[in-house]
């Protein structure tokens, strides 16, 4: 690939929000859809990037993916490419309620076992393979839409570990530190076949309730760049 190659931008979408009442740590599960507030979200990416040069969307093939990629793959006129490696983590915990938030695990002896090594994670999928994966199918969509933009919709931990990943850096696992909110754009810059940027943006910010506003990056619209 020369120089002259045109830039190509994959950006990973974040789902919007999930109606869960009951607070469960869904996870793989199906029958879990985005909510009235979510379907605005995702609604209002495609407002947002329906008129940029998108040629390819790759999907997780879980509902809420399936559901905020919609409205984009109408305002574009494309397929839905539903790929498994952008899939949600997989959870030992799936299925479990957090309705009072994470430190409700204090109160659940049962699953400590699950935290002994939070490098792994002991609870889940390596870090290592979610970015192995996800990486897979970033290089597919880059070369799916070489010269102009794709999109791919995934989950918040996969999203951020290839974040990670391609900026060389450990980063906080903590949910509420992870720079990656709710139909939040991750997205990747490449001249060839080499990222040279790494953006970010919040076009459903704005839409987000204050109290699901992770902390320290909270500012609805914020767009942050970086350089691996």
């Amino acid at each position: 690939m020369t120089s002259q190659t045109p830039d190509t931008i994959v950006h990973l979408l974040r789902h919007g929000e999930v109606h869960n009442p009951e607070g469960v740590l869904y996870g793989r599960r199906d029958g879990f859809h985005l909510s009235e507030l979510g379907q605005r979200m995702a609604q209002r990416v495609a407002d947002t990037i329906g008129d940029r040069d998108i040629t390819h969307l790759r999907v997780s093939p879980l509902e809420r993916a399936q559901e905020t990629a919609r409205p984009l793959a109408e305002a574009r006129g494309l397929e839905i490419v539903t790929d498994e490696r952008v899939i949600e983590s997989a959870n030992k915990l799936e299925g479990l309620s957090f309705s009072q938030g994470a430190w409700s695990i204090v109160k659940r002896p049962r699953i400590w076992r699950h935290f002994y090594n939070p490098a792994r994670p002991s609870w889940g999928e390596p870090h290592r393979e979610i970015a192995a994966r996800m990486m897979a199918a970033v290089e597919d969509a880059r070369v799916a839409a070489q010269g102009h933009e794709a999109v791919i919709v995934s989950h918040q931990l996969p999203i951020w570990t290839t974040r990670l990943h391609v900026e060389k850096r450990r980063g906080p696992l903590d949910p509420r530190k992870r720079q990656c909110t709710l139909c939040s754009l991750t997205s990747f810059h490449f001249v060839g076949d080499r990222i040279t940027q790494v953006s970010y943006s919040e076009p459903a910010g704005d839409l987000i309730p204050l109290k699901d506003k992770k902390a320290p990056f909270s500012a609805g619209g914020a767009a942050e760049e970086r350089r691996p």
